[in-house]
């Protein structure tokens, strides 16, 4: 396992629509493996496959509860709406209001290529639907409502 080095806004390979993965291999186990090395290292929520340089739909989240491994994710239902602060590993230190719903049922598979369903709500949402966002090019800023001041970042530190 290792970590590696996240892309940062600005790289080309951020807005580009990822591929899906057709081979369940060591290759595929590794680069999971390593994704989550790095999802923790850089203290994230979720990390998508282009935020290191491999443009595979392939994302993590773990807000708290364990990793969840999302390959070629689908996002297939939505309810409700939300309206929060968001950020990006590939974004430090940038903040913006994002409405996003409230629970969000994806269809995806696992490492070994089984299909499976996961529901998430509020902030398991939220980063499901930002990070699948990442597999087809689009980063958060682009949803955005507005941005955040330096001093409404100031004051979330603060809770």
């Amino acid at each position: 396992m290792a970590i590696r080095n996240i892309v940062l806004f600005g790289d080309d390979i951020l807005k580009k629509e990822c591929r899906p993965v057709e081979k369940f291999d060591r290759k595929l186990h590794q680069l999971l493996d390593d994704m989550q090395d790095t999802l923790y290292d850089a203290n994230g929520a979720g990390l998508a496959a282009p935020q290191v340089g491999v443009l595979r739909q392939i994302c993590i989240v773990d807000v708290g509860e364990g990793p969840i491994e999302l390959i070629n994710p689908e996002i297939i239902a939505t309810e409700g709406n939300q309206i929060g602060p968001e950020g990006c590993l590939s974004l430090p230190n940038e903040w913006g209001e994002v409405s996003r719903p409230m629970k969000v049922t994806v269809r995806a598979q696992n490492r070994k290529g089984k299909w499976f369903e996961i529901s998430g709500e509020e902030l398991c949402a939220r980063a499901f639907c930002h990070e699948i966002d990442h597999l087809h090019g689009i980063v958060f800023t682009e949803k955005a409502n507005r941005m955040l001041t330096p001093e409404e970042l100031e004051a979330m530190k603060e809770k």
